[in-house]
Formats: C-alpha cells, structure tokens, sequence
C-alpha cells in the first residue's frame, strides 16, 4: 500500500505556514531572500510537495513571528 503525504495533519500543517507568511505580511520572495533560499523551495513547502526539516520551520516561526507550537 501506497503511503500519502497527503494527510489531514499534513494539510493542517502546510496552510498553517501559508497563512503565517501572509500574516506577517511577506511574499514567497522575501521569505526565500531572508532565509537564504529559492521562492520555489518555499512555494513548495507551502504546497506540501517537500517537508519541512525542523531547524527550518524554527526559522520560519522566527521570522514569522509564531511558536513553534502554532505548527504543530
């Protein structure tokens, strides 16, 4: 049997990021320029298609101002 990553958890997970990039009023673009990544490493972070190691989602949740609690 075929596992998804497409699970209610996961689903939960990646618009939680979604909305707290746009909460903090940043675009995939300043996202990517201040972490030192590529907007299509955080486009698909948001979009499910890679996971998020947890050093980077601790650096996303500084940047965006939210707990690491709030992702989980």
């Amino acid at each position: 049997m075929k596992k998804s990553i497409h699970t209610d958890e996961r689903v939960g997970f990646v618009k939680k990021l979604k909305k707290a990039r746009l909460d903090a009023g940043l675009t995939q673009l300043e996202v990517a320029d201040k972490l030192g990544a590529s907007q299509s490493w955080v486009s698909k972070i948001e979009i499910g298609e890679l996971r998020v190691e947890a050093i980077w989602l601790n650096r996303l949740a500084k940047l965006y101002g939210k707990n690491l609690s709030y992702f989980l």
